[in-house]
């Protein structure tokens, strides 16, 4: 029997999208994303939680606002177009990455045993949710991006130096301490996963960025090995103009597929189908990040780039890789869309425009109408 490749997709601000008027077509008819991407070969979708992702007029957040309910929502779509359905724990009540990571408002007094049994509590009444709608998630992360920890500041590491391509000198003592303090909070989150969700169901991921930065790998999870975390599959963000060379991802997940015994997973991922940025909004991916990234801002380097990505994890020894997840390829640009509400900003302490910045690299263009690119997952590597 063949091997289950994951072709995915993270589709957490769809509701939000089809709520402000966007709407998504293949081959000029109007369609539901979900069918579109069934269609096409997605065969799982990645959907983020918050915990409470409103200020205090109870005004949303915005970046598709992903409470409980909204991701039971989506989740049931999925499972009716016969999709698996991987389930992100932010643990934050909003974007929780690298930069950020911000105790939810409701827990901000919770520290030690209080601040671990929440994340147990909140974990698996989570869960329970999903099992009572019989929409259990076959993945789990705990924690997203998690490199330098999580529900800060109890849960911090030692930050990973990008530019540096190193660790801060952290006392040894104090570096002991605080991978201690984040491994209790990971094991009471994946207690609870393996109490509620049985085999084959609830495969557990940890989560890192920079998937190119084997030194980041190695620090990091010879640290969570030490403290005896359980887990199923390592996480990888990887975005070509960030992150490395494939060739840099490729040997660091061979390196850490062998050292840890675990699968791994590029659980993010995207590609710009074009330089230019729609009318009315800034954008991330330009014609520079493309000449770093290594193919043409275009639908057909966008294709290129899945293509050498997906040739990359089915090369990984032992069928360790276990496939991709395409980050927001159906974020179109609304009005009204946004990554943030100026109080979503504030909450996280990162400020910035409103607006979507992601959009060229959606695997929609501009009106909806789903790019050729899209066919990558359905052919697979060998087209």
């Amino acid at each position: 029997m063949e091997q289950f490749f994951m072709k995915g997709a993270d589709i957490s601000t769809v509701k939000e999208v089809e709520e402000l008027g966007g709407a998504f077509y293949l081959d000029g008819e109007k369609k539901d994303l979900f069918e579109i991407l069934s269609v096409k070969g997605i065969n799982t979708v990645r959907l983020r939680l918050w915990v409470d992702p409103y200020d205090d007029n109870k005004e949303p957040y915005l970046g598709g606002t992903n409470d409980l309910q909204m991701t039971i929502e989506l989740a049931k779509r999925a499972k009716k177009h016969g999709l698996q359905f991987m389930l992100d724990f932010h643990y934050s009540d909003f974007w929780a990455d690298p930069k950020k990571q911000s105790k939810p408002k409701a827990w901000q007094d919770l520290t030690g045993k209080q601040l671990e049994d929440e994340v147990y509590r909140y974990t698996k009444a989570t869960l329970e949710a999903f099992k009572d709608q019989d929409i259990e998630p076959e993945y789990v992360q705990i924690g997203n991006e998690i490199t330098n920890g999580m529900l800060w500041p109890d849960g911090k590491t030692p930050s990973y130096l990008f530019e540096e391509r190193r660790f801060q000198e952290t006392a040894p003592q104090e570096k002991k301490d605080s991978y201690a303090r984040l491994a209790r909070l990971l094991k009471a989150g994946v207690r609870a996963t393996r109490e509620t969700l049985p085999a084959p169901n609830g495969k557990v991921i940890l989560h890192l960025d920079f998937g190119g930065a084997n030194d980041l790998y190695r620090g990091w999870f010879d640290e969570i090995t030490a403290h005896e975390v359980d887990y199923d599959i390592i996480g990888l963000s990887y975005y070509p103009f960030w992150h490395g060379t494939l060739e840099d991802l490729r040997l660091n997940m061979e390196d850490i597929s062998e050292r840890y015994n675990k699968d791994v997973l590029v659980v993010e991922t995207s590609y710009g189908f074009t330089g230019e940025k729609p009318k009315g909004s800034e954008a991330i991916f330009t014609e520079d990040l493309a000449r770093i990234g290594g193919y043409p801002a275009s639908v057909e380097g966008q294709a290129a780039f899945l293509r050498d990505l997906m040739k990359t994890m089915k090369g990984i020894s032992g069928g360790r890789g276990l496939g991709i997840v395409y980050w927001e390829p159906a974020w179109l640009q609304v009005a009204g869309t946004s990554w943030a509400s100026y109080a979503g900003m504030k909450y996280g302490n990162d400020m910035g425009d409103m607006g979507n910045h992601w959009s060229n690299q959606a695997m929609f263009d501009f009106d909806g109408n789903a790019l050729d690119s899209l066919n990558v997952f359905k052919n697979g590597a060998s087209e």
